[in-house]
């Protein structure tokens, strides 16, 4: 056996013994002892080390360079959950999970909290086919629980906090007051949402200062000086949501900001109506009362108040769902448009181009399809043009779903929050206001 190494990031360097060299020869295999340039060769016992996809080369090759690693412009917006039928396949599943993982170079298999075993793909159709082969090839046919396919929402708010919302530390010596606000728009023609600017990184937290300073003033219409005090961004310290500090003479006020940083990046993972993640959404904290000992101000005194000020704040603020948009591209005839627009109008799509391909009588139309309306559509569509349209789809962007989620407000975006609740193992109805905002 001769010691290669299979290169992959610096971490996963493996230098081991290859078992033996075989040839694909039709249904059969042919051991060989040296394979040369230009046949198409298999390695026998590198499975463990390689998952998708690697640089093999000679243990002693000092000089050689991994080869650049396949990059996908679709990122697994479609998530669904599996288990086994019988709970004793549950070995099988495990294993027959990893396989696929290797199989496929984009499926992303996961083990959630809760111990669900998610598989996350690009879309309808690739999850299909992963199914298909995990449950026909991987497990050897053991049946499996396959659950709707689960769409990942975003929480933001739309509108300021109708009122300062305040929030009193356990021991009651700290009060924190905070208001809630989307990120808001460019002011140039284009009207960029800033959240989409920090998402493409035009605007990040690493960022030279001066440099963001002027973005936010120039492109945005900040304040200079609100500009130098954002506390932080937020997911994990690189995501679409700020903290402001707009308070005015403080004290003591520096030695919290590590616990409020912390408490919000608490709620950005965990929002109020169904702990999904935030997006576009700017906290201002206008004043905070600190008590003079040091001892009275911990983490565990500032941190909880933190998170309850931060929820109450943004459920003051009409606080929304967004769904994700996939861009549909759609080729057909022109004499099936019209059954290509009644399938996009049944399914919430918004038409934004057509265009005719100059000398064919093909039509290309582009639409926004709600991800969470994307399953089933290519069937649909076909059925309703005889099989003449041709879809394709890729995520575009984060849309807000117009319709209050409170009790009373719209009934299907009611549905989906208790779904999502319910999903997760919450309590099913949101809680009140009153459970994070403090009286004075």
């Amino acid at each position: 056996a001769t010691r290669l190494a299979v290169q992959g990031k610096k971490e996963d360097l493996f230098v081991k013994n290859v078992q033996r060299t075989i040839l694909m020869m039709g249904r059969k295999t042919e051991a060989v002892d040296a394979v040369t340039a230009g046949n198409t060769a298999a390695l026998v016992g590198i499975d463990q080390y390689l998952v998708k996809q690697g640089t093999i080369s000679d243990a002693d090759a000092t000089e050689s360079h991994p080869i650049i690693t396949m990059k996908y412009s679709v990122s697994p917006v479609v998530r669904v959950a599996v288990q086994p039928k019988n709970p004793n396949d549950l070995p099988k599943l495990v294993e027959g999970l990893k396989r696929l993982s290797k199989s496929d170079p984009l499926v992303q298999c996961s083990i959630e909290e809760s111990g669900e075993h998610i598989i996350a793909g690009c879309g309808e159709l690739h999850i299909e086919i992963c199914l298909k082969d995990l449950a026909e090839d991987f497990m050897n046919g053991a049946p499996i629980v396959i659950s709707d396919p689960v769409v990942s929402y975003r929480e933001t708010v739309t509108a300021e906090s109708s009122r300062n919302v305040m929030s009193k530390s356990p021991n009651k010596h700290n009060r924190l007051y905070v208001k809630a606000e989307p990120l808001g728009y460019g002011t140039d023609d284009a009207q960029t949402p800033l959240a989409d600017a920090i998402e493409n990184g035009e605007v990040a937290a690493d960022q030279d200062a001066k440099a963001r300073t002027r973005i936010l003033v120039d492109k945005y219409g900040w304040e200079k000086s609100t500009t130098q005090k954002i506390w932080c961004f937020g997911p994990d310290g690189s995501g679409p949501n700020l903290v402001v500090d707009t308070t005015v003479g403080v004290q003591y006020l520096n030695e919290i900001k590590d616990s409020v940083v912390a408490g919000w990046q608490w709620v950005c993972r965990e929002g109020p109506l169904c702990d999904e993640t935030l997006r576009d959404v700017k906290i201002n904290i206008t004043d905070v009362t600190l008590h003079a000992d040091t001892i009275h101000r911990g983490g565990g005194q500032i941190i909880p108040t933190a998170r309850r000020c931060f929820l109450a704040a943004m459920m003051t603020a009409q606080p929304r769902l967004m769904e994700p948009i996939f861009m549909v591209e759609i080729q057909c005839p022109e004499n099936a448009m019209g059954g290509v627009y009644s399938s996009l109008n049944r399914k919430r799509g918004i038409v934004v181009e057509e265009s005719n391909r100059p000398g064919t009588p093909l039509y290309n139309v582009k639409a926004y399809l709600p991800v969470s309306e994307s399953f089933g559509f290519t069937g649909f569509l076909r059925q309703n043009t005889a099989g003449q349209a041709f879809p394709q789809m890729v995520f575009h962007h984060w849309d807000v779903v117009n319709g209050d989620p409170f009790p009373g407000g719209d009934d299907k975006i009611i549905e989906i929050v208790l779904a999502a609740r319910k999903r997760k193992g919450l309590k099913e109805q949101i809680p009140p206001l009153s459970e994070y905002e403090d009286k004075l």
